[in-house]
């Protein structure tokens, strides 16, 4: 059974800037914000009803010697206790419901337009800055819409303590409306350094997931050439610069929540003092002195609340400003000016101007290349992810919509992304079987190493797999895509010669009748092939099968000698 999402369409998020983008969230779940405001205001306002009861029967039971007084207050004050849990647990059970179903919308906006970017965001952004967007940013953000309850409850509860207050003495509500906005007065500046400090460090922490990225991707290669150290140097004086900005994030936070709770404290004894001195003036009664205490004793969970959110807001806007940002990164269409064209109705012939290579539809064409580079952006103008003069079936490539050429022309190369979850997710999202794709792929002993077979959870990557056998889970998943064209660009270079042969043999056969084009020097790939391309300074200078041109072309014969000797280290 596919797994299920909890929103079929997230909607279109407001990427004009950060708190636009947080409104858009909040707009997305009005009633829920709505309830969780109102369990939150009945909850900070309840605090504020403990010390009116409290002070009643002070003065009604206790001062006045009345035991059935007494017991009705102490009966109100434990009834009251209970239905201010309740509301508690509501308060905080709709206040998490917001904060996850934020998270998953976020999510799967971010998603989407990851997919849909495609091969721009990695020219445009870094892979460790799309990690953690992807990954803390989005919680970041999330906890912003919790403000939206507690927030506003402490607001409201801040206003009736006053009032309460302004009826018991005048003088003690003049202190609390004081109070709260001399605790924002001195900690403002200390917020915006809070900002400013959370932006760097939320910066360097994209640069250093994104150089731990390219090491880990490329470990096998740095330890050949023996730089692995070097680049371990580098990473730990960047992870100490990033661990010295993070206590630099650290040292004003724990300013800002110091504060938050002397200031507050120094308040609460002045206003005590002033009330116990109205007390034995006789301007109010003890139960209204115990209550005063009472009531500014509750307002520093509401003024710790709302410091507490403003943190989570500049947190957070941080973080939304990330998110904008990577949704703002357009795929590249790569069209000409003027319209578009229909896409050809079938199978068509790709022809690529440039190199002079040409594509006939339903054939196994290789394309061996002297230079990597090269190869690689041919790859890039056949699939249109890049600006080019491509042809399909006589009408241009880039003219024809986006969506069409994705869905009918797909490119799978060795390092494509493998998502974590249940082996046979992987391979098929959509469901269905998924076995011809291990087999022409050749992985049935991947499959039969694992615990629980295709229903064995893989880590994010592939990375409980070895690296012959994450290329062969990626060429199974691009085969049972099933596209009416598939470029594959080296899908055999991580596996020994003997797995090689038996791919190539299955390959052939499970894309008979298709398009396929399959960019490699393996010999026993191009053996398999319809056609050979030799493509040489970037521009094809020989075509043929595979003998003839090993026959005829010593340059072709050089190139394919030595990707056999590779094979044969590979296999060794």
């Amino acid at each position: 059974m596919p797994p299920q999402i909890p929103h079929a369409d997230p909607g279109v998020p407001d990427t004009r800037g950060p708190f636009r983008y947080i409104w858009w969230l909040t707009r997305s779940q009005p009633w829920r914000i709505l309830r969780g405001a109102l369990f939150g205001t009945v909850w900070m306002v309840g605090l504020a009803l403990r010390p009116y009861l409290v002070s009643r029967a002070v003065d009604d039971g206790l001062r006045a010697h009345d035991r059935a007084a007494l017991l009705f207050w102490v009966g109100t004050i434990v009834a009251s206790g209970l239905a201010m849990a309740w509301v508690g647990i509501m308060r905080h059970r709709t206040m998490t419901f917001v904060r996850e179903d934020a998270t998953a919308r976020s999510a799967e906006v971010v998603l989407r337009h990851l997919a849909r970017a495609g091969a721009t965001l990695p020219r445009r952004l870094d892979a460790g800055e799309v990690a953690t967007v992807s990954g803390r940013d989005i919680g970041y953000v999330s906890h912003v819409l919790t403000f939206m309850g507690p927030g506003i409850g402490a607001v409201i509860a801040y206003a009736v303590v006053a009032v309460v207050l302004w009826r018991i003495e005048p003088v003690l509500a003049l202190l609390v409306l004081v109070g709260v906005p001399s605790v924002v007065a001195v900690i403002a500046p200390l917020l915006r350094r809070l900002e400013a400090v959370e932006t760097d460090y939320r910066r360097r922490q994209g640069a250093l997931t994104a150089r731990a990225t390219d090491i880990v991707a490329g470990l096998r290669v740095l330890a050949g050439v023996g730089g692995r150290s070097l680049f371990a140097d580098r990473y730990d004086r960047q992870s100490a610069k990033l661990r010295t900005e993070g206590y630099r994030v650290a040292a004003v936070n724990s300013w800002i929540e110091g504060l938050a709770i002397a200031i507050p404290a120094v308040f609460l004894a002045l206003v005590v003092w002033s009330a116990a001195r109205l007390a034995v003036q006789g301007q109010i009664t003890v139960g209204e002195m115990v209550g005063v205490y009472g009531y500014v004793a509750m307002l520093t969970t509401p003024c710790w609340m709302l410091l507490g959110s403003t943190y989570d807001v500049i947190r957070g806007r941080v973080a939304a400003r990330r998110i904008v940002a990577l949704l703002r990164v357009e795929p590249e269409d790569h069209a000409p000016a003027g319209e578009s064209v229909t896409a050809p109705a079938g199978p068509a012939d790709l022809h690529d101007p440039d190199s002079g290579l040409t594509v006939p539809a339903g054939r196994l064409v290789a394309v061996a290349a002297d230079d990597p580079g090269t190869a690689a952006a041919l790859a890039d103008r056949l699939a249109r992810f890049a600006t080019s003069d491509v042809t399909w079936g006589g009408v241009p490539l880039g003219a024809v919509p986006l969506a069409e050429v994705r869905r009918r022309i797909l490119v799978a190369d060795h390092d494509a992304y493998l998502f974590a979850g249940p082996l046979r997710t992987t391979l098929s999202p959509a469901g269905g079987a998924v076995e011809p794709g291990v087999h022409a792929a050749a992985a049935e002993d991947v499959v039969d190493a694992l615990p629980d077979g295709l229903d064995t959870d893989v880590d994010t990557q592939g990375r409980t797999l070895s690296g012959g056998q994450r290329q062969r889970v990626r060429l199974a998943r691009a085969v049972l895509a099933d596209a009416e064209v598939l470029i594959l660009v080296d899908p055999t270079s991580a596996v020994d010669a003997h797995t090689e042969a038996r791919i190539a043999e299955r390959l052939r056969a499970a894309r008979a009748g298709r398009t396929t084009v399959l960019v490699a020097t393996s010999p026993l790939l191009l053996g398999q092939a319809d056609e050979v391309a030799f493509l040489r300074g970037g521009r094809v200078t020989a075509t043929g099968d595979h003998h003839g041109l090993l026959a005829r072309d010593s340059a072709y014969r050089a190139l394919v000698a030595r990707g056999a000797d590779e094979d044969a280290e590979v296999a060794g």
